[in-house]
């Protein structure tokens, strides 16, 4: 099999074709115990349920980013596709709210005038106001906007303006008070940018990718760690894998002065990241789509010196395979997901420790439970609820929620 990385953008694009299918009126709600093997080798499997199956028109479809947690239990996100509109010949995607009892609402349809079109990224919470991206929409270029909670929606950038940003595909940070993102393109060099914006819409670019082997192409969302910017870049960097550079962990400093701490592609370390970072006691986590040994993604841990080592290499067994998603911390375990392999094929739900223990806590693809997870986790009262882009009763994706063993 080929390394997945080279197919990340083709995957995770707003572009993405998706064949047309007919949707049935009515929503349902799926309790599903997985019964198939799995490698943590648990007296009894974790608990796993169907929050919400995607597609019943007008519905968002095939979710690409996780859910954000708000105080009274109520989760918030974001669609690819779906909704009321149509964009060049598919639906424009949505903004949800999800009960915890599965009640769901679209809250947005995107593609009513210049409003943006296809989110890719979560949703951020400040202020108790929603803000996110569309990676397309807005003449083309997507935008930064903001929601309410009751569904009212304003665009405050849109991005293509000059060496402006292009097409974002990650979500915002936000550092006191100001939001932080990176777009896929655009910039000086047409490789993707670092930018800023406050609330009101006031937006710089930080940095500008593409220069020399500098990294190109971030998919990803930002962290913050003791007054710099840390992120990954899909593309870009000193090594080159399967024809197309194999991509960099990078830090940029508030006054935009961006470092390379890490090139991908160098022996089994890696390649072509298409998530973010996690901070664990001064070590960045992440993962990478391709590369390691088996050339189905790896977890890694860097330094913010950029001294890297590769945790686990996937695609061992019904172990999973390219990982494109955060991971996130959860008493100093980290959890993730991988959007392919596992027992069905369908991608999975794994626990890794910061020293290397992996193991697969749900295969997806068996029945109704959803398949191929793109994005990263988030945990709320003991219990993991993500997103996956296909599956569920429509095909169309679903919400789910995991309630891991305990360590």
């Amino acid at each position: 099999m080929k390394a997945f990385g080279q197919n990340l953008w083709p995957l995770i694009a707003a572009g993405i074709a998706l064949a047309a299918c007919s949707q049935p009126a009515e929503l349902s709600r799926l309790q599903y115990t997985p019964s198939g093997v799995v490698s943590n080798r648990e007296a009894a499997p974790p608990r796993y349920s169907v929050l919400h199956s995607f597609g019943a028109l007008p519905d968002g479809n095939a979710p690409g980013a996780g859910v954000t947690d708000r105080s009274g239990g109520i989760f918030y996100g974001t669609t690819t596709f779906g909704g009321a509109y149509s964009c060049g010949g598919y639906t424009c995607g949505t903004v949800f709210s999800l009960m915890a009892d599965g009640t769901e609402k679209v809250l947005h349809s995107f593609g009513n005038g210049s409003d943006g079109a296809n989110p890719q990224a979560d949703l951020i919470d400040v202020g108790k106001t929603l803000y996110g991206t569309t990676s397309s929409g807005s003449y083309g270029y997507g935008a930064v906007f903001s929601v309410s909670t009751n569904g009212d929606e304003r665009v405050i950038h849109t991005f293509g303006q000059g060496t402006d940003g292009r097409n974002p595909a990650a979500g915002l940070i936000e550092v006191q008070g100001t939001l932080y993102g990176t777009t896929q393109f655009g910039g000086a060099h047409n490789r993707g940018t670092v930018f800023s914006i406050t609330p009101s819409g006031a937006e710089r670019v930080l940095h500008s990718f593409g220069k020399g082997s500098d990294g190109s192409q971030p998919l990803a969302r930002l962290i913050y760690v003791a007054g710099s910017f840390y992120g990954t870049t899909s593309k870009g960097g000193l090594y080159t894998c399967d024809r197309e550079t194999c991509g960099t962990v990078f830090s940029v400093a508030a006054n935009g002065a961006e470092t390379v701490l890490h090139s991908f592609g160098h022996g089994t370390d890696g390649s072509n990241p298409g998530a973010g970072l996690v901070n664990v006691s001064g070590t960045l986590y992440g993962t990478t789509a391709g590369g390691g040994t088996l050339a189905r993604g790896t977890v890694f841990g860097v330094t913010t010196a950029g001294k890297e080592r590769v945790l686990h290499s996937f695609g061992k067994e019904t172990d999973g395979g390219d990982p494109i998603a955060e991971l996130i911390d959860v008493g100093g375990a980290l959890y993730g997901t991988t959007a392919g392999g596992g027992a069905h094929a369908g991608g999975t739900i794994f626990s890794i420790t910061t020293g290397g223990a992996e193991r697969v806590l749900h295969s997806f693809g068996k029945g109704l439970d959803g398949s191929e997870p793109l994005a990263r986790l988030s945990y709320k009262r003991g219990s993991l609820v993500g997103t996956t882009k296909h599956g569920g009763a429509f095909d169309h994706g679903t919400v789910f929620s995991l309630t891991p063993p305990q360590h």
